[in-house]
């Protein structure tokens, strides 16, 4: 009887169990990966991007979604995202989304890597001339080689997804940008939609053309992900007006605590600056004149802390520091290639004026006599013990007379200077 009973037990909870995997299965739900992307374009960000469509890939997603909103950045990042892009094995939608949103410069070229490209209404879409390292336009001999690397890149990627490559010698060569319209009429852009869900049932069983793909994303359920704290935090302290800011505040910091030791604090503040404005160096594509002006700056600073200059090489120096940051980001394109003057002209003055107190306090002390160590006991009276012993301070010192005379216990003398071994020169007084 048990065991009728246990099958029928079991087989019960077996089927029970079996009915949510039988309805997934009919129902058969597609997942979409929504990455938002609304960063510039560099290194951070393209990490972030590139390691999410890796997710989208081994994580079994139907396709990952580009949620884009840029105003471009670097073009070495963005071709790193370009070559991800291509090489999924998973369709790849670049949304230009929400309302407002632009996929100008480099966002260009992400945008015509995917499988499909996407605007929603009042966004816009272009304006992708290459610039030189002063954010200007380019050199004659420099221009043509760069812009027709340009063009033929971008020439490659639209023909490569069958829409308007023609176009793409707009974009590059008279910085074309088109509203979502005007790309749809032109085929710049595959579709048009309102919102991410109508997108993707708009799509769904499309054949893509690149890489042959047949799209299921009607009711896909939307994993959205966006830039985690530390991404963005990354992202920010690349900020060109940030990076000159954390560098000068390494230095005062530093130099605070070279004047006042053992305060610790300002000098591990100073070091935590420094590399994190070290890391921003590493990121961007800096001036390297301007780098030697915020070096050759702050060894002003420290030579001036040990030369009598009334100032002058704290002058020059902070004057170093401000134009080495203007210059700094002479070779980054825009938007790194922007820096707040006034702002960095008044973190100087701070600077300077953190500097001078500091130098002025060091000036003191070391002009202040001697209020501790050996030294202090010159001028002392003792009173002399046996074995060439005095007595001075409550302590026992080695001594010995000027006169070259045997000191007798009980005799008053005075020190008259203290030996680099530390035994007291020592001269009797008449008793009293």
């Amino acid at each position: 009887m048990k065991g009728p009973f246990l099958r029928v037990f079991f087989g019960s909870i077996a089927a029970v169990l079996a009915v949510p995997a039988v309805a997934l299965a009919a129902s058969g739900q597609p997942r979409v990966l929504a990455i938002h992307y609304e960063l510039e374009v560099n290194p951070v960000t393209s990490s972030y991007l590139d390691h999410q469509l890796d997710r989208a890939q081994n994580d079994g997603y139907d396709a990952a979604v580009i949620v884009i909103d840029t105003p471009g950045g670097l073009s070495e990042s963005m071709r790193k995202i370009v070559k991800k892009e291509i090489g999924l094995h998973i369709p790849v939608i670049a949304y230009v989304s929400p309302s407002g949103a632009r996929a100008a410069s480099a966002g260009v070229w992400i945008t015509e890597a995917a499988d499909v490209a996407a605007m929603a209404p009042a966004t816009n879409i272009g304006s992708s001339t290459p610039i030189d390292s002063s954010g200007q336009n380019l050199g004659s001999d420099l221009r043509r080689k760069v812009i027709n690397d340009a063009v033929a890149s971008l020439t490659s990627l639209m023909r490569f997804h069958h829409r308007n490559a023609a176009w793409a010698e707009e974009a590059v060569r008279d910085a074309s940008n088109l509203d979502e319209k005007k790309a749809k009429s032109m085929n710049v852009v595959d579709v048009l939609a309102p919102n991410l869900p109508a997108l993707l049932d708009q799509i769904d069983g499309r054949k893509t053309s690149g890489k042959h793909y047949t799209l299921h994303t009607a009711g896909a359920e939307i994993v959205d992900v966006h830039p985690s704290f530390f991404t963005s935090l990354l992202n920010t302290l690349i900020d060109p007006n940030l990076i000159p800011l954390l560098f000068l505040a390494g230095i005062a910091g530093i130099g605070f605590e070279i004047f006042h030791p053992g305060v610790v604090l300002p000098g591990a503040l100073g070091a935590v600056s420094l590399v994190l404005a070290l890391f921003g160096f590493s990121v961007l594509p800096i001036s390297w004149a301007g780098f030697a002006l915020l070096i050759l700056g702050a060894a002003l600073l420290v030579i001036d802390a040990h030369v009598v200059t009334h100032g002058a090489l704290t002058a020059a120096g902070l004057i170093s520091l401000v134009v080495g940051s203007l210059l700094l980001f002479h070779n980054a394109p825009a938007p790194y290639d922007q820096v707040n003057t006034p702002l960095l002209v008044a973190f100087a003055i701070g600077l300077g004026g953190i500097w001078a107190f500091a130098m002025a306090k060091a000036v003191q002390v070391r002009r202040s006599p001697v209020s501790v160590g050996p030294q202090t006991m010159v001028g002392e009276v003792g009173e002399a013990r046996r074995d060439d012993m005095v007595f001075v301070h409550g302590e026992l010192w080695r001594a010995k007379p000027l006169s070259g005379e045997t000191l007798r216990p009980g005799q008053r003398v005075r020190v008259a200077s203290v030996d680099p071994a530390l035994v007291l020169e020592v001269e009797s007084l008449p008793s009293e």
